[in-house]
């Protein structure tokens, strides 16, 4: 059965423009149970806003019937462009080539479940109008699990502390970002992709605003505990050398230790002799400085593995094709 779908007319060449135009970039996995709905609540919200805008949703190597909904969609409505990459290739990179293929000058991103109401896009360009160059959003009365909830504050946190920036919710997708900042971020030659952040780090005022989170209509997270933990890692090793230059200053105490228990140790047999009692003790603070060496290894090789990424030089996705006004354009790369 094809979606349902609400048509949104193109404005004329000649239409007097007196705001930005607006792109609304959509990433998009497997989420065909949930795409009719959205498009039908999206299009309301485009035919009341006071300016023009286009949709371009991502299908990021969607497995289920995602891009042939995409298809009947974009073949109603004019002002949606299709873009399918070539594999799954993360949801920050779908939407760093929904950044590249957006025209307006305010662009928009919105998770395709719904659990982010598109019908808050109005107060995100309000704030846009206000003069800020990055509205982020937090989720508020969330209605995720508590430890899908921990495990992202303590996520955005890390965030905040990465870039500098006062972050509450960099899980939320629902965020604005004028042209310049786009721009910027499309120029940033690094694999590492982290768009909240990488946007607040660029962003010369940026601003966070209150919304509302909806239930998922259909289907389940893709966000593990054990993705949202990689997704840490990769915020700490992507934006500081704090982590490496702490396991440094960890080894420097860690070898204090060991001189002064190695002198300790030394007095300790001078005075009452050989004790055999001792043996499983050194053992287990021998297993604790391997443990620590092990970990800094880890480390310094997460480091090297970022540096060998960025020497390979591979464009974070492969775009297939792209379907915009009744027309194919095939393509071969990011």
């Amino acid at each position: 059965m094809p979606p349902e779908t609400t048509s949104v007319p193109r404005s004329s060449a000649g239409e007097e423009r007196t705001r930005p135009p607006v792109s609304i970039v959509i990433p998009v996995f497997n989420e065909s149970a949930a795409l009719g709905r959205l498009n039908v609540r999206l299009g309301r919200v485009r035919q009341e806003l006071d300016r023009s805008a286009e949709v371009i949703y991502v299908d990021d190597g969607s497995t289920d019937r995602s891009l042939e909904e995409l298809r009947v969609i974009q073949a109603r409505d004019s002002g949606v462009t299709v873009v399918a990459l070539a594999r799954n290739a993360g949801q920050h990179a779908a939407v760093l080539a929904g950044f590249a293929h957006a025209r307006g000058e305010v662009v928009i991103t919105l998770d395709a479940d719904l659990q982010n109401p598109p019908e808050e896009i109005p107060r995100l360009l309000a704030e846009i109008d206000a003069g800020y160059d990055v509205v982020g959003t937090r989720r508020e009365g969330r209605t995720d699990p508590f430890l899908r909830r921990t495990i992202s504050a303590a996520i955005s946190r890390l965030a905040s502390r990465a870039v500098g920036v006062p972050m509450t919710d960099c899980g939320s997708m629902l965020r604005a970002y004028r042209r310049p900042v786009v721009d910027e971020i499309l120029q940033l030659a690094e694999r590492a992709l982290f768009i909240p952040a990488l946007a607040a780090w660029v962003a010369r005022r940026p601003t966070e605003i209150p919304i509302r989170h909806e239930p998922r209509v259909a289907g389940r997270s893709r966000y593990s505990p054990l993705r949202f933990m990689r997704l840490g890692f990769d915020l700490m090793t992507g934006f500081s050398l704090v982590p490496i230059q702490l396991v440094s200053l960890a080894g420097l105490g860690v070898s204090l230790l060991g001189i002064a228990f190695g002198c300790y140790l030394l007095v300790r047999r001078l005075v009452l002799g050989p004790e055999s009692e001792g043996l499983f003790t050194l053992f287990a603070i021998l297993f604790v400085f391997l443990g620590i060496l092990i970990f800094a290894v880890g480390l310094v090789g997460e480091y090297v593995g970022r540096i060998y990424i960025e020497v390979r030089r591979r464009p974070p996705y492969v775009v297939r094709a792209v379907y915009r006004d009744d027309a194919e354009e095939s393509c071969g790369s990011s």
